[in-house]
C-alpha cells in the first residue's frame, strides 16, 4: 500500500519522459520550462497538496471542494479548458466473495494531469507503463491519458462481472437446496449490485459527452477508436448488470415463493397432527365413558347403606350387571355411528 501524498509525478515531451521531479513545485518549473505534459499523481492527497495543484493549474473552486471532500458519483464535468472525471473502480475480492469499490478523480487540462486516488485501487502505475510504451499515444496529450485510464477501469469491471456471476449460479443452488440463509445472501448481492449499477451506468452518458467533443476539441482518431471501444465495452457490462439484478429479484421472487409453499406444507402437517391427535382423543373419551358406566352402577351398589331395596331382591344382581352391560352397549353404540370409535 502506498504512503498518502505523490506516488508518481513526471513531465513528457513528445511521448517520453523527460524527468521525475521529487517536488509538485519542481514539477510546475519543468512544465513550463520545457513546455512538456505533466502527469502529477496523488494518493489520499492532503488538503494543502490540493490547493497547490490547484493555484497552479488555476481549477475551478467547485472542483476542488470535489477533490477535497471526496465520496462524490462517477461524473464528467467540464470547467472551461479543464475536464474533470470521477471514477469509480472496483474489484471482486474472492476470499469475502464482496465487491470493493474505490474512488479516482482525474483533472486533465492544456499541458497537465492529475489523477487522485481515494483508494487502493486501481494501481495507475500499469496504465502509465502501458502509455510510456507507446510514446506516440503518450504524445497526444491528457486525452490520451484520461482514455486509457477509463479503458482500465472498465476492463477491471470485468472480473467484478465473473465474480457476481458466480455467486447468482451459487445461488440458484442455495434456494432449490433449502438452504435458510438464502434470503440474507440475495439481499446482501442484490446491494452489491445496485452500487455496481450506480458505477457503471453513468460511464454511459460520460462516454456520449467526450464523443461529442471530438471535433470541437480535435481528438485524434485512433483515440476517438479507442474510446468507441471503451463504450461498447461499457454498454455490454451496463447490459450483464442489468440481468444480473433482474436476476436476484426473480431469486427473491422464488425464495418467496418457496418460503411460502414450505409454510404451508408445515402448517398443513401441524393441521394433520392435531387432526389426528384429536381423533385418538375422541377414542380415548369414548372408551372412558364407556367404561365409566358400569363403574357408576357399581358404585353406587358399593355405598354401605343398610337399605337399598335390591340387596334383599332375588334378581337384583343380575339386573345391576344387565344394566351395566346394557349402557357400555348403548354408548359405544352412540359412538360408533358418530365416527369417534
Amino acid at each position: 500500500m502506498p504512503k498518502p501524498g505523490v506516488v508518481d509525478n513526471a513531465v513528457y515531451v513528445d511521448g517520453y519522459r523527460v524527468d521525475s521531479p521529487p517536488t509538485l513545485e519542481q514539477t510546475y518549473d519543468l512544465q513550463k520550462r520545457r513546455g512538456g505534459l505533466a502527469w502529477i499523481g496523488l494518493y489520499r492527497p492532503s488538503e494543502t497538496m490540493i490547493q497547490s495543484v490547484a493555484q497552479e493549474f488555476d481549477l475551478h473552486y467547485l472542483m476542488v471542494e470535489d477533490a477535497i471532500a471526496a465520496h462524490q458519483r462517477p461524473k464528467l464535468e467540464r470547467y472551461g479548458t479543464t475536464l474533470f472525471t470521477v471514477l469509480r473502480p472496483a474489484r471482486y475480492l474472492d476470499d469475502e466473495e464482496e465487491v470493493e469499490f474505490g474512488e479516482l478523480h482525474v483533472i486533465t487540462g492544456p499541458g497537465f494531469v492529475v489523477t487522485i486516488r481515494h483508494a487502493e485501487r486501481p494501481d495507475l502505475a500499469w496504465v502509465r507503463q502501458r502509455l510510456e510504451k507507446h510514446p506516440g499515444l503518450l504524445s497526444q496529450g491528457p486525452e490520451a491519458i484520461l482514455y486509457s485510464i477509463i479503458d482500465q477501469v472498465v476492463d477491471d469491471y470485468s472480473p467484478v462481472v465473473a465474480g457476481l456471476e458466480n455467486d447468482i449460479d451459487e445461488i440458484e443452488k442455495q434456494l432449490f437446496d433449502g438452504d435458510p440463509d438464502v434470503s440474507q445472501r440475495i439481499y446482501l448481492l442484490m446491494s452489491e449490485v445496485m452500487d455496481f449499477q450506480r458505477a457503471v451506468k453513468p460511464l454511459v452518458a460520460m462516454m456520449d459527452n467526450l464523443a461529442r467533443g471530438f471535433e470541437k476539441y480535435r481528438v485524434d482518431i485512433e483515440l476517438q477508436r479507442n474510446l468507441r471501444d471503451v463504450q461498447d465495452h461499457v454498454l455490454r457490462i451496463v447490459d450483464q448488470v442489468d440481468g444480473f439484478r433482474t436476476l436476484l429479484q426473480n431469486a427473491l421472487s422464488v425464495d418467496a415463493t418457496l418460503t411460502a409453499q414450505r409454510q404451508s406444507e408445515e402448517t398443513k402437517r401441524l393441521t394433520e397432527t392435531s387432526l389426528e391427535q384429536g381423533e385418538q382423543m375422541k377414542r380415548v373419551s369414548s372408551w372412558a365413558a364407556i367404561l365409566f358406566a358400569p363403574s357408576l352402577i357399581g358404585g353406587i351398589y358399593g355405598m354401605n347403606f343398610v337399605h337399598i331395596p335390591e340387596l334383599d331382591w332375588r334378581f337384583g344382581y343380575p339386573m345391576a350387571l344387565g344394566m351395566m352391560l346394557a349402557l357400555a352397549v348403548i354408548l359405544y353404540t352412540v359412538f360408533r355411528r358418530k365416527g369417534w370409535l
